[in-house]
């Protein structure tokens, strides 16, 4: 705890005690959407790493048990946030005018960083890709802002 400011520890502790309202822990389950709510995103197979569970009811963890986690979290730099993944998909924008290939996105959706399943890929096409215009482009802000507000609404 001694390399987290006063500023985060609070922000620790308000998080904290909404979750555990019963001060008898969290269960581990929910350590992604803890983390999530002092706005980190880490990916799931740090989550798993870091204690948390897959299923409900396999472990709870303490307060002092996720400053350890929290501060580790908050050191890592492999966290993308809008700007990131807007500067990354403008490398495929080659007319620079927003838009890229259809395909080119579904590609590096289903192969670049914690990659998506089939299924996956499909609810998040369906959910927050416009259709693709006649040249099989599609405007890869709008993608973007969607998904985004759809990971918010998961937190």
């Amino acid at each position: 705890m001694a390399d987290l400011s006063k500023a985060d520890i609070e922000r620790v502790d308000f998080v904290w005690g909404i979750y555990d309202s019963t001060n008898e822990g969290i269960d581990a389950y929910y350590l992604g959407d803890l983390l999530r709510a002092l706005e980190l995103n880490p990916t799931l197979a740090t989550i798993e790493k870091l204690g948390g569970t897959k299923k409900k009811g396999e472990k709870k963890l303490m307060a002092d048990e996720f400053y350890p986690i929290f501060s580790q979290v908050l050191k890592d730099k492999d966290q993308g946030v809008y700007e990131d993944f807007i500067e990354c998909l403008k490398l495929y924008d080659k007319a620079e005018d927003g838009h890229m290939i259809g395909g080119e996105l579904t590609h590096i959706l289903l192969s670049l960083g914690e990659k998506l399943s089939d299924q996956e890929l499909d609810i998040v096409v369906k959910d927050c890709l416009d259709p693709e215009d006649e040249d099989g482009m599609i405007p890869y802000v709008p993608f973007i802002k969607k998904v985004m507000v759809r990971l918010s609404d998961m937190k």
